[in-house]
Parts: structure tokens; C-alpha cells; sequence
């Protein structure tokens, strides 16, 4: 017989232990459930190429609550190493797998929620997937068995797959332990999030710091002997390594979704409304797994971010606990270091504006993070990217060093709020020689611009 009072969660990391904690804060008595997958909760997946690094000394400091404190703290029944097979929504039950008793068994809920976040992309279909030496940096089990293998092993090279975020932070990662970094990526530049003209500047950057770039050439196999790759075959030629990280981007982990009746929309990810409602009664999903509105182009998305991770998480508890609250959107706002190298970008790129058919204009202006007489201060790049007409502002990006990547909170609230070139002109920014030349430079590119609108 189904409790209709038992709250179950399929996932134990952001999303899923941000609205179980607001649940229980919200009702005391009510019986949660979660099953996790791994054996960990509740930790920073973005700080793992800082523990591998080993700027993080130990993983426990990535690890905010353990299974044991939900447990005991907060009342709350996680159930870690338990892998969820199948949704059957329309007998509100789910199939469990205990993977430490090899044990499936049927778990009934009231109200449903699903976090199951999202994976390293890697074609399962080409032989070597699975070998030894070979890692997706996208759980906190990934990241240890890397920080083990580099510890154990003492590998020489390492080869990364893909040039966005994972792939640049698992290049200075590596580069600081010593490893020799070559990255291969199928687009002309790294960083498909941001236009080719600024992926060029942190391409350049990644030279400078030591990275061998392969650009446009695309995976096509692993040469593999012993389970173990050898080697990295593209589509130009076959590059030697010791070990390969995946950094070919997220997919949703939706797959034992396929007979659930639960919609699913781009890449797979669960189409949600704004309180994290699924189309299913009483089944909500939050974070890596769920689309995202973006808020400049008005279309469902894919962003993987811990960002919202959380706040969707947030959201999606306040409604389970019967509260109102909506999740507005976002406009894929992200940072990311390699060494001394900052990057930052939101909003929509000239690809996409193209494809949208919205006429804009665009600028790029070179400035410094400081005062140019005041000592160190660093070079930074602001792109730009406005509404013809209207002046409204519909993306930025910006690279530079130290100071440089946090300045794209203010694009974002640009965005987030319909501002215009003209807005960020006005606003009263705070100014220090230590801080900032007197015009910002997100200011000055503004400047730049305006008088194209």
C-alpha cells in the first residue's frame, strides 16, 4: 500500500539534498527517502579539478553533509550505493538496485523527486570506454579514482577530450601535477561557449601555459591493449597517453526514465514548468537532469551548472512542502581558471543570435583590471553583444587574469533584468585604483558599442 505521505528522492547531491533539507525544515515528521547511487552526498562537484590538483588537500573538504549527518542531524533516510532502475509512474513505485547486497526491490512514494544530475559524455559505443585509464571528471567517485590512478601509477602524459569547462580545469589540474597536457577539440578553438574570436584568446593562453592543442580534429577511436588506452586515434593522427580525461560535455542521466511516461525535452533532459513540476502528478525534478528557460532567448536549454543545481532544488522543495515559488530561468552564466587565466561568459553568442534572427552589434575593448599606474594591474577583454535597436544587452564574455572573470556578475544581472548598453553605463560601479580604472571595463565596452545601436 503507497504512503502518499513518503517523500522519495532519486539523487543525493545538490539539487536532491537541497529540497530534502528544505522539506524537512518545512515538516519535521514526514518520512524522505533517498537514494543515492554512490556512496557520498552533498559535495562540490565543481571543486574536484581542485582536489586532483591537489590545491584541495583532502576530499573530505569537498563533502558539505555526510550520509551519516543527514541521518542523524536532520532525520533524513539516505540510502547510499543504491542505483535506481526504472520510474513506473503510474504505480507511483520505483525500482531500486542495492548494490551492496545485489538486491532489487520496489520503493512506493507519494511525491517523487528527481535529481539525478547529469554524466561525462563519452561514446559508449567505442571500444575502451571502460578501461582503466580512462575518466570522466563528473562525481566525486571519479575524482578519486583519478587522484588514486595519478597517485599510484605516476603517469608521464595525459590526453583530455574536449575543450570546455571540465577540459580546461583538468588541464591546469594535471599541468600543476606535473603531467604533460595535450588537449584535442573538434571545434577551431576551445570553448564553444563563448565566439571563436575569444575562444582564440584562451587558446593562445592555453599554448602559453603548455598545452599541446590538436584543434578540429574529432575523437574517432581508442587504441587499447590491456585495458588499458594507448593511444588517442583522431581523425589526423594517433596521440600517445597514459591517461585520458573526458571533457566532451554533460548529458542528462535520464535513461531509466525511457518507460516512465515522464516528458523529456532537450538532451534528453526532464521538461519542467517553473515550480519544477514534471507532467507526471506528484513527480518534480531539479538540477543537471531538468531543462533550463534562458531568459535572453526565451528557449529551453541544457545547462549543467551547481548553481542551479541548488536553487532548483530549493524550488523544487518549497513546492513539495506546499509552499509557492517559482524557478524564473537563467542566462547561462559561467566562470572557469586555467592558471593564471580567467574566463567568464553569459548570456547568447552571435551563433545563436544569428540562428534567432535578432539583428545586433558587437564590440570587444582591451582594458585593465586596475588602474594602469597602479602595480599589477592585469590585461582583461570585454565582448559585448547588444540588440540593434534597442540597445538591450544579450551577451558578454570576458578573459583576462587576476580581477577579470567575477565582472560577469554584472552582465548577468544585466540580462537577468532587460538592461541596455546605456543601464551599465549608468550604474554607479565602485571605483579604487586597486579595483578598477576609473570606467570599468565592462563600461567601457558598453561605450564602445553604443553609438552603433
Amino acid at each position: 500500500m503507497i504512503n502518499n505521505d513518503t517523500f522519495v528522492i532519486i539523487g543525493g547531491d545538490a539539487a536532491g539534498m537541497s529540497a530534502a533539507s528544505k522539506v524537512r525544515r518545512e515538516q519535521p515528521d514526514r518520512e524522505i527517502i533517498v537514494f543515492e547511487k554512490s556512496q557520498y552526498t552533498s559535495y562540490s562537484a565543481c571543486g574536484i579539478p581542485y582536489f586532483i590538483s591537489e590545491t584541495v588537500k583532502t576530499v573530505d573538504e569537498l563533502i558539505v553533509r555526510s550520509p551519516q549527518k543527514f541521518r542523524d542531524k536532520f532525520n533524513i533516510d539516505v540510502r547510499t550505493e543504491h542505483l535506481v532502475l526504472e520510474v513506473d509512474t503510474d504505480s507511483k513505485r520505483i525500482k531500486v538496485l542495492d548494490k551492496t547486497k545485489q538486491l532489487e526491490f520496489w520503493q512506493d512514494y507519494g511525491q517523487l523527486l528527481i535529481a539525478t544530475g547529469g554524466k561525462a559524455y563519452c561514446p559508449a559505443d567505442m571500444k575502451g570506454y571502460d578501461s582503466e585509464n580512462i575518466f570522466g571528471i563528473s562525481t566525486l567517485k571519479s575524482g578519486i579514482n583519478l587522484e588514486k590512478y595519478i597517485e599510484n601509477v605516476k603517469p608521464k602524459t595525459a590526453v583530455i577530450i574536449g575543450g570546455g569547462y571540465i577540459g580546461l580545469e583538468m588541464a591546469e589540474a594535471l599541468l600543476i601535477r606535473g603531467l604533460k597536457v595535450s588537449l584535442i577539440n573538434r571545434g577551431s578553438q576551445v570553448m564553444n561557449t563563448l565566439d571563436p574570436d575569444m575562444g582564440e584568446i584562451v587558446s593562445d593562453a592555453m599554448r602559453k601555459l603548455g598545452v599541446t592543442l590538436y584543434l578540429g580534429e574529432e575523437l574517432v577511436s581508442f587504441d587499447v591493449e590491456d585495458n588499458c588506452i594507448k593511444a588517442i586515434v583522431t581523425n589526423k593522427q594517433s596521440i600517445p597517453t597514459d591517461i585520458v580525461v573526458l571533457g566532451m560535455g554533460t548529458s542528462p542521466n535520464t535513461a531509466f526514465l525511457k518507460d516512465s511516461k515522464i516528458e523529456l525535452g532537450v538532451k534528453g533532459a526532464i521538461k519542467v514548468n517553473a515550480h519544477m513540476q514534471t507532467n507526471i502528478a506528484d513527480v518534480w525534478a531539479a538540477g543537471d537532469c531538468t531543462e533550463t528557460l534562458h531568459l535572453v532567448s526565451k528557449q529551453h536549454v541544457y545547462i549543467a551548472m551547481g548553481t542551479l543545481a541548488n536553487k532548483t532544488g530549493v524550488v523544487a522543495g518549497s513546492n513539495i512542502a506546499g509552499e509557492n515559488l517559482l524557478f524564473p530561468g537563467g542566462v547561462g552564466t559561467a566562470v572557469c581558471k586555467v592558471c593564471s587565466y580567467e574566463i567568464g561568459r553569459t548570456g547568447l553568442l552571435e551563433k545563436e543570435l544569428k540562428k534567432l534572427g535578432i539583428d545586433y552589434v558587437t564590440g570587444i575593448i582591451a582594458s585593465k583590471t586596475r588602474a594602469h599606474y597602479y602595480p599589477n594591474a592585469k590585461n582583461i577583454t570585454v565582448k559585448l553583444l547588444a540588440e540593434k535597436n534597442s540597445g538591450r544587452l544579450l551577451g558578454g564574455q570576458i578573459i583576462g587574469e587576476e580581477g577579470a572573470a567575477k565582472r560577469i556578475d554584472v552582465l548577468a544581472t544585466a540580462l537577468t533584468h532587460n538592461l541596455t548598453l546605456q543601464n551599465i553605463i549608468d550604474l554607479d560601479l565602485s571605483y579604487a585604483p586597486p579595483f578598477s580604472p576609473v570606467w570599468d571595463p565592462v563600461q567601457t565596452a558598453a561605450r564602445k558599442i553604443i553609438n552603433e545601436i
